[in-house]
């Protein structure tokens, strides 16, 4: 991990976030992680959604996603 670790991956479970893209919520953190700092939550997702492709296909995970997003940053 790096230095700007978000979480612990032994302190979370492991779940499908986005059916359309088989993404997880720790890819989603994982990719939160890679970023080197955030202005915003809408600027992450920005990011996240670029990295995995998250909430591109349907758009059904978007609440989920900026939720975790939220908290991560919190």
């Amino acid at each position: 991990m790096s230095d700007n670790t978000f979480f612990d991956n032994n302190s979370f479970s492991n779940y499908k976030v986005c059916n359309c893209n088989n993404v997880s919520y720790f890819e989603i953190l994982d990719a939160l992680e890679k970023q080197k700092h955030f202005d915003a939550v809408l600027e992450a997702y920005e990011k996240v959604r670029d990295t995995t492709k998250c909430s591109t296909g349907c758009g059904g995970c978007y609440d989920k996603v900026i939720e975790i997003i939220s908290e991560a940053m919190s």
